[in-house]
């Protein structure tokens, strides 16, 4: 076995990969290691381009021969713990980070990646503890003060995320993620300082080429990646967004009192700005995921097609008939989140996170010859699937989904919103399970998403075409599970609950077989994890201000309304 570090030859591939420059390190790496067929350092680089590139289990191969060539070789290890937060399996990269920690206690890499695996499982009292030791070792680091407000942010503590937020950019100004991070807080207002200081950042403020010296720019334009570009255009577009509703309220309040106001004032300038932004920012993220809108609606084609009253008839009795889960599901940005914290204030009731295993599962199933693979494979495989299987499909989601549960409570809610599209297989495997649509009107929850920059998921968002394919399709495929299987779905209408609270949550709790709790009707008071974007919105009582937003974008959205067609509420 042979580990050469400072193999010239190797040395110039890791330059290669930090400069993600993956072809050079490509064509470096592998005439090294068809000499040298055993150093684990080779070996070791190998596995990062793969993971790069995507190829995740010939990463994981390569990694797993590295080990058992030098099972005391730590980065193959701790390349190993990354690669499985990359695949799901928390639990195992957190059993390899305390692997790590004990052979290495103070290293801050270490610390590091045992806080990442912590808040992945929903420990994020612990993670936060894991970021803050660091960031004792390496106050300066950037990114580590931004996954310390990640999980400050989560456990509700906002006035201290929002300091670690803004410790990260004083130590990188550039930092998109840690502006962005500070904009989806929703409730923090950027002071013109910040609107600078970012636009200074994309090189468009007043005085950005030289503010700080030419070195600095020339340092700053090096640094900025299309990462941080787009974050800091959806940050600046909440802040021109947030400025531009204040000035229409006074331009309201003006024309009330008989004065002046109107779209031609400093709001209509401010939504232009705004939108000038939020197109930018989704063109970034656009051109890096590449969505294909059409592997969905063939799987809505081929449900309709395929999904009637009697697929579900002559499956009766089949499946896990746990009734554990209450699926919370639809488009993102319509009221879930809310959803789930209401229900998550009910005693027999545990609300969890958004969990990915249902189209883990659903994707396990092999389609059957002959018709085709992918998403439109889908159905025809569930069709094929004897009952039995359906049983241990229900029972396998429930002990994947079981590390979740901390609460011993009956219930717990599942709130992964693009489970809409595997409605039937739900209904399979796990028949007494309860299901929630959350629907909300069709301009409004399409900007939403628009507007809205994910950590992860939701590629379709990123486009005006490709939203509302999806919403389209979405609302075709939930149109008809009610058409042949009426009931199945318990629907809530955003506007409707956030017009009448009181009585839209009795209506819920009545349909979902639950008693009446008067902690659901003050479902800010519950204290839980809240990770996605409504996180600071369902720590306070149900407010209007948000639901009609998207109407100052209007002259903007044309296409939008277009392409939504009859869609449009």
């Amino acid at each position: 076995m042979l580990v050469s570090v400072h193999d010239p030859v190797l040395r110039q591939a890791a330059l290669a990969l930090a400069e993600n420059r993956l072809d050079i390190a490509e064509r470096l790496i592998k005439p090294h290691l068809k000499a040298h067929p055993t150093d684990v350092s080779a070996i070791r680089m190998l596995a990062e381009l793969a993971a790069r590139l995507g190829r995740l289990d010939d990463a994981e191969a390569l990694l797993a021969r590295a080990l058992e060539l030098a099972p005391g070789f730590l980065p193959a290890r701790q390349n190993m713990a990354m690669l499985h937060l990359r695949k799901h399996r928390y639990a195992e990269a957190l059993a390899l980070a305390e692997t790590l920690l004990a052979a290495e206690p103070e290293n801050p890499a270490f610390l590091n990646l045992e806080g990442v695996a912590l808040a992945r499982i929903g420990d994020y009292a612990d993670a936060a503890a894991r970021f803050a030791a660091v960031l004792e070792r390496r106050p300066c680091h950037a990114r580590v003060w931004l996954s310390y407000g990640h999980a400050l942010k989560t456990l509700g503590k906002r006035a201290e995320a929002v300091a670690a937020y803004r410790r990260a950019i004083a130590e990188q100004a550039w930092l998109g993620e840690a502006w962005w991070s500070l904009a989806n807080l929703k409730a923090v207002k950027f002071s013109g300082e910040d609107i600078a200081a970012m636009e200074m950042a994309l090189g468009e403020g007043a005085g950005s080429e030289d503010a700080g010296g030419a070195g600095v720019a020339a340092k700053r334009a090096a640094a900025l990646t299309d990462d941080d570009r787009l974050h800091l255009h959806f940050a600046l577009g909440k802040a021109y967004e947030d400025r531009a509703t204040e000035d229409r309220a006074n331009e309201d309040a003006a024309r009330k009192a008989g004065g002046q106001g109107g779209e031609s004032g400093p709001a209509g300038g401010y939504y232009a700005a705004a939108f000038r932004h939020y197109t930018a920012g989704n063109a970034l993220r656009a051109a890096q995921l590449r969505y294909d809108p059409a592997p969905t609606e063939a799987l809505v084609a081929a449900t309709v097609a395929r999904v009637d009253a009697g697929f579900f008839a002559a499956r009766a009795g089949a499946g896990c008939p746990a009734p554990d889960p209450i699926f919370v599901l639809g488009m993102p940005r319509s009221g879930s989140t809310l959803i789930e914290q209401i229900l998550a204030s009910h005693p027999e009731v545990e609300g969890t996170r958004e969990l990915p295993d249902i189209e883990m599962l659903a994707r396990s199933l092999t389609p059957a010859p002959g018709e085709g693979g992918g998403m439109a494979g889908h159905i025809a495989a569930l069709a094929a699937t004897p009952p039995r299987r359906l049983a241990e499909l229900g029972a396998a989601y429930l002990a994947a989904t079981r590390p979740h549960r901390r609460a011993g409570r009956p219930l717990f809610v599942d709130k992964m919103p693009n489970n809409w599209a595997y409605v039937p297989f739900i209904r399979l495997i796990l028949p007494n399970a309860r299901i929630i649509d959350t629907r909300r009107g069709a301009m409004a929850c399409c900007f939403s998403n628009f507007k809205q920059h994910y950590a992860r998921g939701q590629a379709f968002s990123y486009r005006i075409d490709h939203v509302t394919r999806y919403f389209r399709a979405y609302r075709r495929l939930m149109d008809h599970i009610d058409e042949v299987a009426p009931g199945a779905v318990v629907r809530v209408r955003h506007e409707a609950l956030v017009a009448a609270p009181e009585a839209e949550i009795r209506r819920l709790l009545a349909a979902l077989r639950l008693s009446f709790a008067p902690a659901c009707l003050r479902f800010w008071e519950t204290e839980r994890i809240v990770q996605t974007a409504s996180s600071e919105q369902v720590r306070q009582p149900i407010f209007t201000n948000g639901t009609d937003g998207w109407q100052g974008f209007a002259p903007f959205l044309g296409q939008m309304r277009e392409l939504l067609g009859d869609a449009v509420d």
